[in-house]
C-alpha cells in the first residue's frame, strides 16, 4: 500500500500522548486503543494524524481541509455525549466523499436500538432471545409469554454499562425493580430478554461484502459462584481486579464440534449482511448444551486495541495487528468506492 495521510478520529479525551513511559494501566486503558492505532498505522508507513472532537463537526471540517487526508480512521464512539450522532458524523464525511474505516451510518443506526436490531434478525428468521421493551414513564408490566429468567438491559446504552449480576432476574418484583434502575440511572427505555443459558462466545467478522469470520472466542468464568449468572457484566470486561478474582479470561473457544463452527460462522455473517454491516464487527452469541445458537448482540466497531479479543482472534488465523489495520484501511476504501 501507498503512503497515506489517514486522519484518526477519536474522542479529545482519548488523544494519546506519544509515548506510554510514565502512564500507569489504569491511565493507558483509556487511550489503548487510540495509541495502538495510530503506532499500528505508522508501522504500515502512513502519515497517521489525531485528531480529537466533542461537540465540534467545525474541527472535522477544518482537519480535512488542512491536511487532506486520504481516509478517516473512524474511533470515534460518541458526539455530543451520545453514540446516536456518531452516523450523523460519518454521513457528513460521506457528503464529503471522504472515505472511512469502520461501520457505515445506516448499520450504525439499525444496531443502537437493541430492539430495533432484535425485530430486523427475527424478520429474517435469526435466533434471538424472547424480549419485551419497557419504555420510561410508563407502567412496566412484563408480557405472560416471557419467561423466566430475563436479563435487563439499556435498549440503546452499549458496552455493558448498567449490566451486573442484578441484571439477571427471577421473578416480577427484581424485573420492575432492574427496569427502574436502567429508566433512573442511564435515562434510557429498558429491554428484558430471556436469559439464554450458556457459553458466551464472540466471533469477529472482518469485510464488505466477502466476509471473513475469525475463530470463536469464549468469556470464561473460572472462579464464579455456582449458580452464579456467567455474563459479560461491566466488571467483567474492565475491572483488573475482578476479572482475577472471578478467574475470568477470553481465548479460542475448545470443543466446539466443527459443524456447530460453521454454522456459528454462518450465522454471524447472515447478521452482517441482514443489518447491511461494513468494515468489521463482533457478534456476541450464546451456545446453550443443547447446541442453540442465539444472537446477542452485533458489535460494529468493536474493541481494536492490541491485544483484545478482536485482535488476538484474528492473529490465530495469521493476521497481525498491523495487518489487520492494513485490511480496515484498504475495506474503508473499497466500500466508499462501491457505495458511490
Amino acid at each position: 500500500m501507498r503512503k497515506l495521510r489517514i486522519l484518526v478520529l477519536m474522542h479529545e479525551d482519548c488523544v494519546p500522548p506519544e509515548s506510554l513511559s510514565g502512564f500507569t494501566d489504569k491511565e493507558i486503558a483509556a487511550w489503548k486503543t487510540e495509541y495502538d492505532v495510530l503506532a499500528g498505522l505508522e508501522e504500515l508507513g502512513h502519515e497517521a494524524i489525531p485528531l480529537g472532537v466533542a461537540t465540534e463537526l467545525g474541527a472535522v471540517r477544518a482537519a480535512l481541509h488542512e491536511y487532506r487526508p486520504h481516509i478517516v480512521f473512524n474511533l470515534l464512539e460518541e458526539f455530543h455525549g451520545l453514540e446516536i450522532h456518531v452516523p450523523h458524523v460519518l454521513g457528513y464525511l460521506e457528503l464529503l466523499r471522504i472515505p472511512y474505516t469502520g461501520c457505515n451510518p445506516r448499520a450504525l443506526v439499525l444496531t443502537h436500538s437493541k430492539a430495533l436490531t432484535k425485530k430486523i434478525l427475527r424478520y429474517h428468521r435469526i435466533r434471538v432471545p424472547d424480549f419485551a421493551v419497557f419504555p420510561r414513564n410508563r407502567r412496566a408490566r412484563r408480557p405472560a409469554r416471557l419467561s423466566f429468567p430475563l436479563i435487563v438491559k439499556s435498549t440503546t446504552v452499549h458496552g455493558s454499562v448498567g449490566i451486573s449480576q442484578s441484571s439477571v432476574v427471577h421473578d416480577d418484583e427484581k424485573l420492575y425493580e432492574r427496569v427502574s434502575f436502567i429508566h433512573d440511572q442511564l435515562g434510557t427505555d429498558a429491554i428484558a430478554e430471556r436469559y439464554i443459558h450458556g457459553r458466551e462466545l464472540y466471533v469477529g467478522v472482518l469485510g464488505n461484502r466477502r466476509l471473513q469470520t475469525f475463530p470463536v472466542w469464549e468469556m470464561l468464568f473460572r472462579n464464579v459462584a455456582e449458580g452464579a449468572p456467567r455474563i459479560a457484566t461491566a466488571k467483567a470486561k474492565r475491572d483488573p481486579t475482578y476479572q482475577k478474582r472471578a478467574g475470568i479470561i477470553t481465548h479460542a473457544a475448545c470443543d466446539i464440534p466443527p459443524e456447530t463452527a460453521a454454522r456459528i460462522s454462518r450465522t454471524c455473517k447472515r447478521v452482517y449482511h441482514v443489518l447491511e454491516q461494513s468494515g468489521y464487527a463482533r457478534m456476541d452469541l450464546r451456545l446453550t448444551p443443547e447446541g442453540e445458537v442465539y444472537l446477542i448482540e452485533p458489535n460494529p466497531n468493536p474493541e481494536l486495541a492490541y491485544g483484545e479479543d478482536f485482535a488476538e482472534s484474528a492473529e490465530t488465523v495469521g493476521v497481525s495487528y498491523v495487518q489487520l489495520l492494513h485490511r480496515i484501511v484498504n475495506l474503508g476504501l473499497r466500500y466508499q468506492l462501491h457505495s458511490g
